[in-house]
């Protein structure tokens, strides 16, 4: 059963209209639970990430780290089915952010979290708070992650409650430096765990 509004279709067989004509289909839901990874690998418990679709999202939920010493929440991708997850990223960085006690709000670039050509670990949200209430949300667009011509674009919004009880808003874009087919996306918080959270990955149409 379908869902329309004002003549657009926003639910339909499981797919969510996203705009422009496009619609969201579901692929993959992964629940954390003191994990150390969590991981979408094509092929591989239902996941789907090909020519299938020519945009990929991940939507990150709730993103609690095991302590609450402010890790980063990070990612990367893998062109060998998750055996390595290492491709090399030219990226860029800058945040908003605000303090709970309204003492300092600042926009600004963020050179200590963007990489040139450095096949580590991704920074998207930094210094995550783990306490109870404390949590980090967001969502990346990876384009057309199985072309073997051209580089692999992303895009990255989140907002966390930091450690130092500030709010951030971050924006992270960049491109994979590879010509190979990215078959695989990891998540993690650094050397700690996952405590809770949930990420869903959808295929764009």
């Amino acid at each position: 059963m379908g869902l329309i509004s004002n003549g657009t279709t926003i639910f339909d067989a499981g797919s969510m209209a996203a705009g422009l004509g496009a619609s969201m289909t579901l692929i993959k839901k992964l629940t954390a639970s003191s994990s150390a990874t969590l991981s979408f690998v094509h092929g591989s418990s239902g996941v789907v990430l090909d020519s299938t679709y020519k945009e990929y999202v991940f939507i990150c939920k709730n993103m609690e780290p095991s302590n609450t010493g402010g890790p980063d929440f990070t990612f990367n991708m893998s062109i060998d089915t998750g055996s390595n997850y290492n491709v090399a990223k030219t990226t860029t960085q800058f945040n908003a952010r605000h303090s709970e006690d309204d003492g300092t709000a600042a926009l600004g670039y963020i050179a200590n979290n963007d990489l040139a050509n450095g096949t580590g670990f991704q920074i998207i949200a930094d210094g995550v708070g783990g306490a109870g209430d404390e949590c980090a949300d967001g969502i990346i667009h990876l384009y057309n992650p199985s072309s073997t011509t051209f580089v692999k674009h992303f895009t990255a919004n989140f907002v966390n409650y930091r450690v130092n009880d500030n709010a951030y808003n971050v924006f992270t874009s960049g491109y994979a430096n590879t010509t190979s087919a990215v078959d695989a996306v990891q998540f993690k918080f650094g050397a700690n765990n996952i405590d809770a959270g949930t990420i869903c990955l959808y295929g764009i149409a």
